[in-house]
């Protein structure tokens, strides 16, 4: 098949009109008329991620985040990103990045079946044009009550992860579960108006985290990446069910730190 037409199926399935207006999403790099019969797929395309597609075989790269945000007014090799865009030419490989509109049509409740949460509703609503208002995150119930040390347990053994940060009351009971993957910060006056005992999401600060525990509200920080790994799996068993000639090859999980 050629690479324009898994990009229109894409665009169907999680729309571009769901981005947000500072994301850069879709055809980044190469030729949509690229005949293509293995996708490789990534939350992030680093360079070692590249080694690990053109070794794999891949004719085409799906990721989570956009290796490019912003304009770029040299492409060369003094940079990592310039590196990246010379190797995708070179090697003939179409990229393409699927970010907010993901998050909203996707990875939203991707995330809270992992912790199966049930009742669910939009966190942050972004999008009210359709039949039920689209948006970033979930609100849910949590299967059955749980203290905040076992539901911290819970997010690790869900998300299949080394580590966690809870930050709260271990001893304080949970119900109401409120879940953002990547950095969601800046939705937890929408988890507070929500009622949720408890927000998932990653790369929470110091002060925040403190500031929040003051608010009554608990945190799990599970990571950027170990909240969105999950992204690559996902694609991959929507792909096989849709393209069954399609070959996929996901990338290798590895958490990008080290617990010592």
């Amino acid at each position: 098949m050629k690479a324009y037409e898994l990009i229109e199926w894409l665009n169907a399935h999680h729309p571009q009109k769901f981005a947000e207006d500072w994301d850069n999403v879709g055809l980044l790099v190469g030729d949509d008329q690229k005949e293509i019969s293995h996708v490789f797929l990534a939350l992030d395309l680093t360079e070692p991620v590249l080694d690990e597609a053109v070794a794999a075989g891949a004719d085409m790269i799906l990721t989570h985040h956009p290796m490019i945000f912003s304009g770029i007014k040299k492409i060369n090799n003094h940079t990592f990103t310039g590196r990246k865009i010379l190797r995708l030419i070179k090697e003939d490989i179409p990229y393409f990045a699927m970010h907010t509109n993901y998050d909203v049509i996707g990875m939203a409740d991707l995330s809270a079946e992992h912790l199966k949460l049930q009742d669910t509703r939009v966190l942050t609503v972004t999008d009210e044009s359709g039949e039920q208002p689209e948006g970033f995150g979930r609100v849910g119930k949590l299967p059955h009550v749980m203290t905040l040390g076992e539901f911290g347990k819970y997010v690790k053994e869900c998300n299949h992860l080394p580590d966690v940060r809870v930050y709260g009351d271990l001893d304080r009971k949970i119900e109401t579960v409120a879940i953002c993957t990547g950095s969601g910060k800046s939705m937890i006056g929408d988890v507070m108006a929500a009622g949720a005992d408890v927000y998932v999401t990653g790369d929470i600060d110091y002060h925040t985290a403190i500031d929040t525990m003051a608010d009554g509200l608990a945190i799990v920080d599970a990571g950027h990446y170990g909240t969105e790994y999950i992204f690559a799996e996902a694609m991959e068993k929507e792909l096989n069910e849709v393209f069954s000639a399609l070959k996929t090859t996901c990338a290798s999980v590895k958490n990008p730190y080290t617990v010592l």
